[in-house]
């Protein structure tokens, strides 16, 4: 009860505060709020700004609601990230296949995309009654990389906006197949990335690992590249009706 009445208290008060920096959370519902409260440890001004910043930036990088599929066309057209079915825990499952993709030419485009596929892969999971608390799954595939598939600033810009825009949307990522050269990578990477973001991060790097892995996803959503027994579905394969809802 005493927990019930802190979350109440503290979504008052962001409510307020939002709406002091000249805001509204008129059309958004609590799960919403909460992530945004979760994200800064409860604290309801730090949580409004969040929220706020968090408007500012949608109006300006996705005015239609959504990034459309000819909005990304360089990004989608190696067919690199896949949109599988629901996990066991019911969340939607996103796989990364990095050895075909290439640092972007077009930094805008590649944001967009980021925006694209996170936004899809949120509404991929709407059932209605716990709108606005989505989370995903997804896999960093990095089997057969090169050092031309490397893109720090692309794997940073993606993280970046999962923690300032996306909070509390990540429930988990694997990462498969980190070959030797990638470490340092990595490290550099990670020196970016929030304590809470580096704990939903899983490196697998042996068999029982795996195994657990394979178990935590399902092999019905799981592709058989990874050990289960679906088949691969790249994102622009999927569609998804109300694509603009994501933004809830």
């Amino acid at each position: 009860m005493e927990k019930e009445n802190h979350r109440e208290i503290a979504l008052t008060q962001m409510r307020n505060s939002v709406q002091k920096l000249g805001s509204s959370t008129g059309k958004y519902g609590d799960p919403t709020l909460m992530r945004f409260l979760i994200a800064r440890s409860m604290e309801s001004e730090k949580a409004a700004r969040m929220f706020v910043q968090w408007q500012k930036w949608r109006a300006t990088m996705v005015p239609n609601g959504f990034i459309a599929d000819s909005e990304v066309p360089d990004e989608l057209e190696p067919r690199k990230i896949f949109l599988q079915g629901l996990t066991k825990d019911g969340l939607p499952l996103l796989v990364i296949q990095v050895r075909k993709h290439f640092p972007s030419k077009d930094p805008l485009q590649f944001k967009k995309f980021v925006v694209h596929l996170l936004d899809k892969t949120i509404a991929s999971s709407f059932r209605g009654s716990e709108v606005g608390n989505e989370k995903l799954t997804a896999i960093l595939d990095l089997r057969q990389i090169s050092y031309k598939n490397v893109d720090v600033r692309g794997m940073i810009t993606g993280f970046q906006f999962l923690q300032a825009y996306y909070p509390e949307r990540l429930a988990k990522l694997y990462i498969l197949h980190m070959p030797g050269f990638f470490v340092s990578v990595w490290r550099m990477v990670s020196r970016c990335l929030e304590k809470a973001t580096l704990e939903k991060i899983v490196i697998v790097t042996n068999e029982e690992e795996m195994e657990n892995f394979v178990k935590d996803i399902g092999e019905e959503v799981l592709p058989e590249e990874y050990g289960g027994r679906a088949k691969l579905v790249a994102v622009q394969d999927v569609t998804l009706p109300q694509l603009e809802d994501a933004s809830r």
